[in-house]
């Protein structure tokens, strides 16, 4: 069946095609074939995603992301370093640059990125956390909950406080959580909070993508990638913020020898027919997770157009011809 529809807008995005976002030695020439390689699986929008680490890889990536001008960027996301220091709930990010919240730090690395940062990932226990997240809403930055350990109670605290999303919401926390009550649990049932997925097979099983959409509804849902340099490429070892990766066969990305995993090799195209395939949602209604949902999050029009075929028995979605009309 062809199909036309909106251009993807991913909010997650940490490297593409060989190119890691976090490397402060990437080159202009670089960077710009990571975005048109995004652009060729119909992202017509994103916001580069810079993980933790020291102020000046920080500053170094931000300013070179910034100082492109590809208007496909529409800000940068800020994954920590505000985020949960132990291991499971930190994730692929690294202990050593892990701290507490200020506002003075984050000005510091907003006016290194020229005022571009738009989104900020961050743990609600965290030292600081909730006036920053203050802060962040009255600059009108968004502010995720996500990389945390945070208790039910501090999770609606940062609700409260002006937190609107929970960046890939089911990751990101302790692989082993109190049957109830949890920071999963409340923020599913937080109303005020999107929740952005990763689905791409990895990430989450099936049956809890269906169990999570049906619990946030897919009005509250968004479809992100968090794509790393090994995207787009054949299996391999690859790069994340200075540290080695490795993508298997399957598609799984995670350090080598970890249990853990590091972001991701999808594509929107592919976590797209495949939250179809999980849920039995109809194309119709997930194509917005990818599309005018999360724009509308960054308050924007989704920018270009998609020609696609969509193969139903098959859960394919071939991307034809993505017209940027940016």
């Amino acid at each position: 069946m062809r199909l036309s529809f909106p251009g993807f807008c991913d909010l997650q995005v940490n490297g593409f095609a060989g190119v890691d976002f976090n490397d402060p030695l990437a080159t202009p020439d670089g960077l710009r074939r990571a975005l048109a390689a995004l652009r060729a699986t119909g992202v017509t929008r994103l916001l580069p995603t810079l993980i933790t680490s020291t102020f000046e890889n920080f500053s170094a990536c931000a300013q070179k992301l910034v100082r492109l001008g590809e208007p496909a960027i529409a800000g940068l996301h800020m994954e920590g370093p505000y985020i949960a220091a132990a291991d499971g709930p930190r994730g692929a990010h690294s202990r050593a640059h892990v701290h507490a919240a200020s506002v003075a730090d984050f000005q510091r690395r907003q006016d290194a990125a020229g005022g571009r940062i738009v989104l900020v990932t961050l743990a609600p226990e965290v030292e600081g956390a909730l006036q920053l997240i203050e802060h962040l809403v009255a600059q009108r930055v968004l502010v995720a909950i996500g990389h945390t350990a945070a208790t039910p109670a501090q999770i609606r605290d940062a609700v409260q406080a002006g937190a609107t999303l929970a960046t890939h919401l089911g990751n990101g926390c302790a692989a082993v959580l109190p049957r109830h009550p949890n920071c999963i649990w409340e923020q599913l049932a937080a109303d005020e909070l999107t929740a952005s997925f990763i689905v791409d097979g990895h990430h989450l099983p099936a049956a809890t993508v269906k169990a999570m959409l049906r619990a946030k509804t897919p009005a509250r849902s968004i479809l992100v990638t968090d794509a790393i340099a090994a995207a787009g490429c054949p299996p391999g070892r690859y790069r994340l913020g200075g540290a080695e990766v490795e993508l298997s066969a399957a598609g799984r990305v995670a350090a080598p020898g970890a249990s853990n995993l590091a972001g991701s090799a999808l594509t929107l195209p592919v976590a797209v027919a495949n939250t179809v395939r999980f849920t039995g949602l109809p194309l119709e209604e997930v194509l917005p997770l990818a599309t005018t949902q999360p724009a509308a999050l960054l308050g924007l029009c989704i920018a270009g157009r998609i020609t696609a075929d969509w193969d139903a028995p098959s859960g394919v979605l071939q991307i034809l011809t993505v017209d940027p009309n940016l």
